[in-house]
């Protein structure tokens, strides 16, 4: 069933429209993350990472797994897969692959797509300790709710900060964006 939810909102969203973003960043370099939705008895969860506090970018931020495009990525849905398999540790074989939600430009000049999946337990979580402190699920609905989030001017580009919810944690920018 949260499949087929899943889907049709899918449909509904413009995966072309690409946030304008930050412009002062000419050259973008593309890269993509997987929106690992999970299925659970108690209700769907998003699986998210805490990048390590030493990354030159997104430094302890929350994120999803993802990263650049390299070149023998054959496209953002391949890039997706590996970059969670070597962050997380979860292997394609435990991910299907629904959809693409619209590109979303960063402020250090990446162009992200979001690849939406549903990730199908049970699973092994290996976090890379390099690139990744904590890695934890947190409820859909809770991330949908756009009563606990807060609009902000960044550099004359509209974010979207989750005012609280994730035991403490302030989630930012390009994942709050991404679920919109």
């Amino acid at each position: 069933m949260i499949r087929q939810q899943i889907t049709d909102r899918l449909r509904l969203s413009d995966p072309a429209r690409q946030d304008a973003g930050y412009t002062f960043v000419q050259a973008r370099r593309p890269a993509a993350v997987l929106v690992p939705i999970v299925n659970r008895p108690g209700g769907a969860t998003v699986l998210l990472t805490q990048r390590t506090d030493h990354l030159n970018d997104h430094a302890g931020q929350i994120s999803f797994p993802g990263g650049r495009i390299d070149p023998g990525d054959r496209d953002a849905e391949a890039a997706a897969l590996r970059e969670t398999e070597e962050e997380v540790g979860i292997t394609s074989d435990r991910i299907d692959l629904l959809g693409r939600l619209a590109e979303y430009n960063t402020g250090t000049g990446f162009t992200v797509t979001p690849v939406v999946a549903l990730v199908m337990p049970p699973f092994e979580v290996r976090p890379d300790p390099f690139e990744v402190a904590d890695v934890f699920e947190a409820p859909l609905s809770l991330l949908l709710d756009m009563d606990r989030y807060r609009v902000a001017d960044c550099a004359g580009s509209i974010r979207l900060n989750m005012k609280a919810g994730l035991s403490g944690v302030r989630r930012q920018g390009c994942c709050a964006t991404s679920l919109m």
